[in-house]
């Protein structure tokens, strides 16, 4: 132990002469880098521009919403066509100063993965079953991490068809589909008048278990950073339908009196088991759900919020404020779909609650955002309104228990409808942000890197700089890297730091040893210093490096 000590020790001590030595004569000589943390000005950071911000989208695969698209089927290289719609969502996430991706990657009991458990997607190729000839979640995953965007995949667990696919129709399913293979799984559950889904249902043991199984497989065999529930549990009740689990009931009831409570008890078991399997697999892999944005209204239950609407504790038998305060889930994210103002369901009670039932917790919130509203017929006056989806996020503000949104959906985004996306982006996401940290999940410290050049040249400034080594002594591995450029030739301290101002971008680590990163904001002739922090794959970060100038 002490001579791991010792060499952690030295790598550093190294690592400062690497840099003297490293300091070419055209550079500026760089003085003794600053300790943020001994600066004792109490910082005031922009609320405009957080540091740390989760900022993502929902790209929804069910009946081909977002990606892929059905135009995509009878492309002359569809495999081709897909990457490159796929590589466009991307470009949006980045356009907009995301930091993450939300992709569903399992919408009906299947799989956009070779699963040893579940079908292909009909949503890759349009035939069920129909092996689409790549991997499409490997390349999901690792074109996220090129551009440093986190990938959080996109589970339903127990839904298994939708009315204009197979329906209630078992036989219309994939060949060899575990519900066909277990008929008393399934339970049809009429929708609307346009007709039924098949459900698995949730309280066979067997069954919980095995939608576990399906999507563990994906947890340990691709690099995601996160696990991702939506808000169906047990279907949302149609009027005059109960879901036909009486019998279920009668066999695995056990104590319970009261179905409802049973069902809950049901879905609490399927997150609280989830999450154990997750971490015991994965520490570092996050798992959050996005329920229906009411729990229970105030008038139902004394904990509930000032609202009046459908209570996901009721209808799905979600009981998501449980999950929090047991901390089974490592974030939230409240589907907050409705205006400030409105009447049955007020934006502006709603995110004050979610935000005192985190409070005190290790679980995280993010909001969901409706940009499928904006500028829609038939939505309240506000969602005509360009400033509406601001006005959500300024309130945010209020409630540092909010560490971010995630948008649905990626279609509507890019519709830019009203212009509204280009105002919120352009009022709250106008600077890079780093992903939250997750101080429930164990983490070490890091290095920082070693500058080594940087080059003005024709597109910009060009940063160089050595790998910290990985893993060394007490010492975490290096994930990514955030870049910080500040005007002038200036040591910044700890306020230089506290909010993303001076914030340019992160890049994903590539491998070991020399990495760089193109400023192609820097302008000509412009004097810059710039420091390079080391981040590890939770976005915890290391002290900053010692500064680099450029005349």
């Amino acid at each position: 132990m002490k001579a791991n000590r010792l060499r952690a020790a030295g790598v550093a001590v190294a690592l400062l002469g690497a840099l003297v030595a490293a300091t070419p004569a055209s550079a500026a000589p760089a003085p003794a880098a600053p300790d943020p943390s001994s600066n004792s000005t109490t910082c005031q950071p922009d609320p405009a521009t957080p540091k740390r911000q989760f900022r993502a989208m929902w790209i929804a695969s069910v009946v081909n919403i977002d990606w892929p698209t059905k135009a995509s089927y009878t492309a002359p290289d569809r495999i081709a066509t897909q990457k490159a719609e796929y590589s466009g969502w991307l470009d949006l996430a980045q356009q907009l100063n995301h930091n993450a991706v939300v992709v569903q990657v399992r919408p009906t009991a299947d799989a956009f993965w070779p699963s040893p458990h579940e079908p292909w997607s009909e949503f890759l190729t349009g035939v069920r079953g129909q092996d689409p000839g790549w991997d499409p979640l490997a390349y999901l995953v690792d074109e996220a991490h090129k551009r440093n965007l986190e990938f959080h995949a996109w589970f339903n667990p127990y839904r298994i068809s939708m009315p204009d696919g197979a329906g209630a129709d078992l036989d219309k399913l994939a060949p060899g589909h575990p519900a066909r293979q277990n008929p008393n799984w399934a339970v049809a559950y009429p929708v609307n008048a346009a007709g039924s889904r098949l459900y698995y249902n949730p309280g066979i043991p067997e069954v919980r278990q095995f939608v576990q199984t399906a999507m563990m497989d994906a947890v340990n065999r691709y690099d995601i950073d996160g696990v991702h529930f939506d808000d169906y549990f047990y279907p949302y009740p149609a009027a005059g339908q109960d879901f036909a689990d009486q019998a279920t009931f009668e066999q695995h009831g056990g104590d319970f009196t009261n179905k409802a409570d049973w069902r809950r008890h049901n879905i609490d078991l399927l997150v609280q088991e989830m999450g154990q399997k997750i971490k015991a697999a994965k520490p570092w892999v996050k798992f959050g759900v996005s329920p229906f944005g009411i729990w229970r209204n105030k008038g139902t239950d004394p904990l509930g919020s000032e609202t009046n609407g459908t209570q996901s504790y009721d209808a799905n038998f979600a009981d998501t404020r449980k999950w929090v305060k047991e901390e089974w889930i490592d974030y939230i994210v409240p589907q907050v779909y409705w205006n400030i103002g409105l009447a049955v369901a007020d934006y502006a009670k709603l995110v004050p609650w979610w935000s005192e039932v985190v409070r005190g917790t290790k679980v995280q919130l993010y909001i969901g955002q409706a940009d499928y509203k904006i500028g829609e017929p038939g939505q309240p006056a506000a969602w005509q309104d360009p400033a509406e989806m601001s006005r959500h996020l300024t309130f945010n503000r209020d409630y540092p228990e909010v560490a971010g949104n995630i948008h649905f959906n990626a279609t509507q985004i890019r519709m830019n409808k009203l212009g509204a996306t280009d105002v919120y982006a352009a009022e709250h996401y106008s600077r890079p942000a780093l992903v939250p940290t997750m101080p429930r999940l164990a983490a070490k410290p890091l290095l920082f890197p070693v500058v080594t050049g940087a080059t003005r040249q024709a597109d910009g400034v060009r940063l160089r700089w050595q790998q910290p080594a990985d893993g060394l002594g007490p010492f975490g591995k290096a994930t990514s890297y955030a870049v910080y450029r500040f005007d002038g030739i200036t040591v910044p301290g700890k306020c230089g730091f506290a909010d993303a101002a001076h914030l340019v971008g992160t890049v994903r680590a590539t491998g070991t040893g020399a990495q760089s990163y193109l400023d192609a904001t820097a302008e000509p002739g412009k004097r810059y210093t710039y420091q390079v922090t080391t981040l590890d794959r939770l976005y915890n970060e290391s002290t900053p490096s010692l500064p680099r100038f450029v005349r």
